[in-house]
C-alpha cells in the first residue's frame, strides 16, 4: 500500500467467519470440480427459516412507492420505535418511550461499535467474556480500550463468578459486555443474574451492556435486563430481529438505554449512515407484531433440529451442557477421542476436529478456540441447517 494502515488495526484480525468464508468459497469449487456436493455448513448462526409473510409483503409494497427512496431520520421513523416499545412492552415486560429510549440500528452489531466509540477513550477498560462473541474484543481493540477479560466457565453453569469480578482490580473499567441466553454456550438468562449484573454495574460504576438477540429461540419466557429496578441508570441492552424473525440479512436491530445514552450514541451513528431504507422499517414493524404462534413455531423447528444435533455431538464424542437455548449446541472434547487420534496433533481438540469433518467429511463446524482463550476443546454446531440436512451429517458419521 502506498500508506501504512492505521495502528489501530495492528491487533485486530479479519473476522474469523469472513476468513471462513474465503475458503470455504475456494473449498467448495475444487469439489465441484471434482464432482463432490458443497460443504455442508454447520458454523455460522444465520437463520435459514423464511421472515414473516407479512414483513416481506411491506418491503414489497412500501418499495413501489415513489417517496420512501430518500433519505429517513436518523432515529428512524416513529412507527417503528413504537412498534420496538410495544414488543418490549409485551414480551419482556419492559415500558420504554419510543421517542427518548429506543435508537434503530442497522443490525445489533453496528450497536456493539457505536457503545465503545460513544464510551471508551483510549486505554479505558472493558469487562469481556470468555468465551464470547468476538466483537466484543475487537470494537474495543478498534477504539483502543484495554480487554479485561473474565472466564465463565462450565462448573459456574457459563455465568460470571461474581467474587472473582470483586477480587479483581475494577480501577479504570468503564463497560463490561454480557450476553444471555450466551453465545456460544447457550447458559440461559435469569432475572437473579440480571439482578446482580445491575447491582455490579452500579456499585462500581461500570455500564453493563446485554447483547439480547437469543431470547426467544429455544425459550418461552424471554427476559430482558431493563425489566430489573435500576437498570436504565446502569445498563443498555442491544436486540434484533436476525435470529427471532429469520431477518439476519435485513440489518434491522436497536439499542434500548436511558435518554441520556440514547442521546451520546446517536451522536456518533449520525455521523456514519443516513438513516434505514423506510420500507425496511415498516418491514419491521410486521415482523414485530408476530403473534406467540409464530415463536412456537420456530421453537418447534429448532427444538426438532437440536435433538439431531446432540446426536451429532454424540458421535463425535463431545460432552453437552444441559438446558442450552439459542441457535447453536456447544460441545467439549475429550483427550481421548478416538475419531481423531492422531489427526493434526499441533492443534487443539476443537481445531483438530473442525479440520477433519471439513477435509475428511465435507461438514464444517466452528471450533471453540473461536471464542475465547479457554476454549481449545470445545466445538459448536449451528442449528440453521435443515433436519433432513442434520439427519445427513450424523449418518456421514
Amino acid at each position: 500500500m502506498i500508506i501504512q494502515a492505521a495502528q489501530r488495526l495492528d491487533n485486530i484480525q479479519e473476522y474469523y467467519f469472513s476468513r471462513k468464508n474465503k475458503e470455504l468459497a475456494a473449498l467448495n469449487a475444487s469439489r465441484k470440480e471434482q464432482g463432490l456436493e458443497a460443504v455442508i455448513n454447520l458454523g455460522v448462526g444465520a437463520p435459514d427459516m423464511m421472515p414473516p409473510a407479512t414483513a416481506i409483503e411491506a418491503l414489497v409494497e412500501e418499495s413501489q412507492r415513489c417517496d420512501v427512496h430518500k433519505y429517513q431520520s436518523y432515529r428512524g421513523i416513529p412507527e417503528l420505535r413504537e412498534a420496538f416499545a410495544r414488543w418490549y412492552s409485551q414480551w419482556y415486560s419492559v415500558q420504554l418511550d419510543p421517542n427518548t429510549q429506543i435508537q434503530p440500528l442497522v443490525g445489533s452489531k453496528e450497536g456493539i461499535l457505536l457503545l465503545c466509540m460513544a464510551f471508551l477513550n483510549a486505554g479505558d477498560k472493558v469487562l469481556v467474556p470468555d468465551p464470547g462473541y468476538p466483537t466484543y474484543s475487537s470494537a474495543a481493540s478498534l477504539v483502543q480500550a484495554e480487554i479485561i477479560r473474565y472466564d465463565i466457565l462450565a462448573e459456574n453453569s457459563f455465568y460470571p463468578d461474581f467474587d472473582a469480578l470483586e477480587s479483581m482490580d475494577l480501577s479504570g473499567v468503564k463497560m463490561m459486555w454480557v450476553n444471555y441466553p450466551n453465545m456460544p454456550t447457550g447458559a440461559p438468562a435469569s432475572i437473579q443474574l440480571y439482578e446482580r449484573l445491575v447491582d455490579f454495574g452500579q456499585r462500581h460504576g461500570i455500564l453493563i451492556c446485554n447483547d439480547n438477540p437469543y431470547s426467544f429461540v429455544l425459550n418461552d419466557k424471554p427476559l430482558s435486563i431493563m425489566s430489573v429496578p435500576g437498570a436504565f441508570d446502569s445498563c443498555v441492552e442491544l436486540n434484533s430481529l436476525s435470529k427471532a424473525h429469520n431477518m439476519s440479512g435485513w440489518r434491522i436491530g436497536m439499542v434500548c438505554a436511558s435518554a441520556e445514552i440514547i442521546e451520546t450514541v446517536l451522536k456518533v451513528k449520525s455521523q456514519m449512515d443516513s438513516g434505514m431504507f423506510r420500507p425496511l422499517q415498516m418491514a419491521a414493524i410486521q415482523a414485530l407484531g408476530q403473534d406467540k404462534e409464530w415463536y412456537v413455531h420456530m421453537n418447534q423447528v429448532y427444538s426438532e433440529r437440536k435433538e439431531v444435533a446432540l446426536r451429532i455431538m454424540e458421535k463425535l464424542g463431545a460432552e453437552v451442557h444441559p438446558g442450552a437455548q439459542g441457535l447453536f449446541v456447544w460441545g467439549r472434547l475429550r483427550e481421548d477421542n478416538a475419531l481423531i487420534a492422531g489427526y493434526r496433533t499441533h492443534l487443539g481438540l476443537g481445531e483438530r476436529m473442525s479440520d477433519f469433518l471439513l477435509y475428511e467429511k465435507g461438514v464444517f463446524i466452528t471450533p471453540g478456540m473461536v471464542f475465547g482463550h479457554n476454549w481449545n476443546d470445545y466445538i459448536r454446531i449451528s442449528l440453521c441447517a435443515d433436519k433432513a440436512v442434520l439427519e445427513k451429517v450424523l449418518k456421514m458419521l
